[in-house]
């Protein structure tokens, strides 16, 4: 390459997108020089797309265990589609794309095996060591255990993302302990760091106040949202767990505004939620009936299509019409969701928890994982870093007190495919033929 094409590359990287700042690119472990052929920003993606527990997620629980069929979203999956739909929307409203893509690729990083089932067991056995959240996994994945570059100390600095990429993949920013009231009273289990990881959140958090998401963050939980409400209505229908006719029936229909106000709007009144429902039926592209045949899965991917841009379009237009025609990027704007998106989002959410994550039939499968992770647990406690793969290991030896060394095997546990969690424990606790089928 010539002289003059370096330069030329060079002069064109070295200027920021709108509205961001050269603090927003700075690293925890600073590095020394710039790509000539990508941006910071550009680099952060390319990290998360080479790391390893990006790819363990293609075999981690999304709705579905990853082994029942071969159409189902992974979290690998559902990653890639939430990063295609969070890319677009924050393009379009002035993010650095790159920023928000790396948010949305990262988003599940630090699910545990069996999704949101395995999520609830792993806090219960550990919190006497300030719980377990996936989120805070999240961060602690991309800080620590992830690793791409380390302190001086020699300490693991992981993928060491610039400031705003960082900021973007926290979907909580703050505590356990300053975690936010629920209707009922309660904390919510939702929170965004532990207490040992609090020198680098401090870090990315710098110059900010208080709990505001940057716009990168709120963009990438939309883009969440919208995704995992159309695919899982659409993986279930494919399945066979349900039609949507279904809701033409008065005690099915009944039973799935219940869901959705009890999982996602306990504040609703139901009769909001039937117009949210009844809106959505009266788009012309929803599919009352699937077969299966070419034809019914091209009508079913037509509408999960028009859902997607008929919420990221409210949204859109709703953002624009409070902030202009500006750059929204990082602290300076919040993401508008019109009420009546949002309630049409959670309804297509309670209509798929209805079905498949509520159904009486999934509670076997439930009861089971809790056992696996369980007693694969108790048996990493009573047989300390014996099992531990290498990295965990080091973990565990270097730990100053038992909260460290019991964080370790979390840490191990978590990083766990759905698989491999399966064979553990049924090689280490049952010692029995390996399996990847619950009920093999």
């Amino acid at each position: 390459m010539s002289v003059r094409n370096v330069e030329r590359l060079e002069g064109q990287y070295a200027a920021l997108a709108p509205g961001y700042t050269e603090a927003d690119e700075d690293r925890w472990v600073p590095e020394h020089g710039k790509s000539v052929y990508r941006s910071s920003f550009e680099r952060d993606r390319a990290r998360l797309l080479h790391s390893s527990s990006l790819r363990r997620l293609g075999a981690k629980t999304q709705v579905v265990s990853p082994d029942m069929d071969d159409f189902s979203r992974t979290r690998l999956t559902h990653s890639l589609e939430v990063a295609q739909v969070g890319r677009e929307l924050g393009r379009l409203l002035g993010c650095d794309p790159d920023v928000v893509d790396g948010a949305c690729l990262s988003h599940d990083l630090g699910h545990p095996p069996f999704g949101h089932n395995g999520e609830s067991v792993l806090n219960e056995l550990s919190s006497e060591i300030g719980g377990f959240e996936g989120n805070a996994q999240t961060l602690r994945i991309l800080t620590r255990l992830e690793s791409k570059r380390f302190h001086p100390d020699g300490r693991s600095a992981g993928l060491n993302l610039t400031r705003a990429s960082l900021d973007a993949a926290v979907k909580y920013p703050w505590r356990a302990e300053e975690a936010q009231l629920k209707p009922d009273g309660t904390l919510s289990p939702k929170f965004g760091v532990y207490q040992d990881d609090m020198e680098v959140f401090d870090w990315l958090r710098r110059g900010t106040v208080g709990r505001r998401q940057p716009m990168e963050a709120q963009v990438m939980d939309a883009a969440d949202d919208i995704a995992y409400s159309v695919h899982d209505v659409e993986d279930g229908i494919v399945n066979g767990r349900f039609q949507l006719k279904f809701l033409n029936d008065e005690v099915q229909r009944a039973r799935v505004v219940q869901t959705t106000q009890e999982w996602y709007l306990p504040e609703s009144d139901p009769g909001r939620i039937e117009a949210a429902l009844s809106r959505l039926e009266a788009s012309d592209s929803w599919m009352l009936e699937s077969d299966s045949s070419r034809r019914a899965l091209a009508g079913l991917k037509n509408m999960t299509s028009e859902l997607i841009g008929r919420f990221c379009s409210a949204i859109y237009a709703a953002t624009r019409r409070a902030h202009g025609d500006h750059p929204l990027v990082r602290h300076e704007a919040d993401l508008v969701v019109p009420t009546d998106t949002f309630e049409e989002i959670c309804v297509m959410k309670g209509i798929a928890a209805n079905y498949i994550m509520a159904s009486r039939e999934q509670m076997p499968v439930y009861t089971r994982q809790r056992e696996v992770i369980s007693g694969l647990h108790a048996l990493l406690m009573d047989t300390g870093d014996r099992f531990l793969d290498p990295q965990f290991q080091a973990d565990y030896r270097i730990a100053d007190d038992d909260a460290g060394r019991q964080r370790a095997i979390v840490d191990q546990i978590a990083s766990m495919t759905d698989g491999a969690c399966l064979e553990w424990y049924a090689t280490l606790v049952k010692g029995q033929p390996v399996t990847n089928r619950l009920f093999a």
